[in-house]
């Protein structure tokens, strides 16, 4: 790889991580390059003031949320409500291992999703948010790098999983995709199931977090996300092929759009690789065919 010039090593790089998926040893490291918090092209010594960086700047962003946090009590009911709903939520998260041993700092936790909710003004604060930083903060040591991770992740997948921005043009799409791929299916979705694909808005706002059987699954995904490989959007083409997991029940059973929700739902357990390998063959279907231009915009 090393004999390579930068854009090619770039791309070989990438593609390996989407090939192959990183190993659990090189994985935190490797995510600081995949999500940008680190370039491609640096050496150790610029990785080391880089980091040192987004220490310092870690660390003044604290100090600026200590100062205008009266503030923000007196003059935005939204921060109140906000703040609440984060407790509430990370109260509610499981934090040990199955040997009882605690496995995140809830106060930590906390603390990066307030800072997260008053300095990135893209994303504001929603339910699920909190399980993504978790995964963040178990993957990393130091709490600067679960917050500036997290913003990089948001910023490196467009904001798709935040509901303002994302998520309803993925639900759109996902529509337009059925309706060119699998018209039967589509017609029943439009009909009996009407309202049952609208309703799969989770799967995108927690990038599917909950569909898996372990945390490197999760991870496995979201690091072929963050290659772009092998296209743009790739997690509608995920949701896709979930649903056509449950296209054989729904038809049989004429389901309504309420037991079609149900049904996806108890997608559980899903293997990473598996799920991975059967959205890039219905990309190799679609690049294969004459694709509308607003599939052709999104995807390609």
């Amino acid at each position: 790889m090393t004999t390579l010039s930068p854009e090619n090593s770039l791309s070989a790089r990438q593609s390996a991580s989407f090939i192959l998926g990183l190993h659990p040893f090189v994985r935190t490291e490797a995510w600081k390059f995949l999500t940008g918090y680190y370039s491609w092209q640096s050496s150790q010594d610029e990785r080391l003031m880089v980091d040192s960086t987004r220490r310092k700047n870690y660390e003044a962003l604290c100090q600026m949320y200590e100062k205008i946090q009266p503030l923000l009590e007196n003059l935005h009911r939204n921060f109140i409500e906000t703040r609440n709903n984060i407790a509430y939520d990370i109260q509610k998260l499981y934090d040990k291992d199955p040997l009882g041993n605690v496995l995140i700092d809830k106060k930590r936790l906390e603390k990066i999703l307030l800072l997260s909710y008053v300095c990135n003004t893209q994303a504001e604060y929603q339910q699920g948010f909190h399980e993504m930083v978790m995964l963040f903060q178990l993957m990393v040591e130091h709490d600067h790098e679960t917050f500036w991770l997290f913003q990089f992740f948001l910023q490196k997948t467009e904001h798709s999983c935040v509901i303002n921005i994302g998520v309803g043009k993925n639900l759109d799409m996902l529509n337009n995709l059925i309706n060119f791929l699998d018209p039967v299916f589509a017609e029943h979705l439009k009909g009996k199931g009407a309202g049952a694909v609208q309703s799969l808005f989770p799967w995108f706002c927690l990038y599917f977090q909950r569909a898996f059987k372990s945390f490197d699954d999760v991870w496995r995904l979201w690091e072929v996300l963050l290659t772009g490989k092998p296209c743009r959007n790739f997690q509608v083409l995920v949701a896709y092929s979930m649903l056509q997991m449950v296209r054989k029940q729904v038809l049989q059973e004429s389901m309504t759009g309420d037991d079609i929700l149900l049904a996806c739902n108890n997608l559980i357990d899903l293997d990473a690789a598996d799920l991975v390998s059967a959205a890039c063959t219905v990309y190799a279907e679609l690049v294969q065919k004459d694709v509308p231009q607003p599939l052709k915009d999104f995807f390609l």
